[in-house]
């Protein structure tokens, strides 16, 4: 079960994938989850790709070669029809084993890979959805349990000092390095876990979006344990 308690007005939970993409954001609520509990082996999966470096796009093709136990086969239908109905919403899912991400380290004080929480943006109107099917899940913080990193004294006095360039460009300058997107958790807050094999619907900042944007972050994976992430 995901623990609500401090986040009802932030997520919405739905029974079925229709309802999941037809549900509209509203309010405070950007963030919609199609809780499930599904059956299956997904370690088998993992453990049967071919990896290739510290993250592994698994094609489709692929997916289907694969020689699976009875309950290998049950989760990779389930990887198939998720894969499906989300390509038939107009989405381009991407099913990938993690082993790490990337850090970012080029900031000591400024961090802004994934592991940080932030918010998604785009261009055009669009969603972010995402689930974990094995290993460590992602984690969302309600807007109101964050501050935008950009706003804290101490960090923005450190990105002045990295900007030379007029006063009025400052702001752009935090967006075109992303410094705006990353948010830090208020002092004694909860991240909330997406747990296993609910597909959730996050929303991203974007011109047209009537609701603040979801913050979330990747999670720190445990040291020989893959995670079988579907994302887009």
């Amino acid at each position: 079960m995901i623990d609500l308690s401090h986040a009802e007005k932030h997520i919405h939970c739905v029974t079925n994938f229709q309802d999941l993409v037809s549900t509209p954001f509203s309010g405070e609520m950007n963030a919609i989850c199609w809780t499930r509990n599904l059956i299956g082996d997904f370690s088998e999966i993992v453990k049967k790709v071919a990896l290739s470096g510290n993250i592994t796009v698994i094609e489709q093709e692929e997916l289907r070669e694969l020689q699976l136990s009875e309950q290998g086969q049950l989760a990779r239908e389930i990887l198939l029809n998720d894969l499906k109905a989300l390509k038939d919403h107009g989405a381009s899912p991407i099913l990938n084993v993690i082993n790490y991400y990337d850090r970012d380290d080029t900031y000591p004080f400024f961090s802004t890979d994934v592991y940080s929480f932030h918010v998604d943006r785009s261009p055009i109107p669009t969603d972010t959805f995402l689930c974990t099917y094995y290993g460590e899940s992602s984690e969302i913080l309600p807007n109101s349990q964050g501050t935008k990193k950009v706003l804290i004294p101490e960090i923005r006095d450190e990105l002045k000092k990295l900007y030379h360039g007029a006063d009025e460009g400052f702001e752009s300058f935090l967006s075109d390095h992303f410094f705006d997107l990353h948010y830090q958790a208020k002092p004694g807050v909860r991240p909330i876990s997406l747990g296993l094999g609910n597909l959730w619907k996050l929303a991203v900042d974007h011109p047209e979006s009537q609701v603040p944007p979801c913050i979330h972050r990747a999670p720190k994976e445990k040291s020989g344990q893959s995670r079988l992430l579907l994302i887009c």
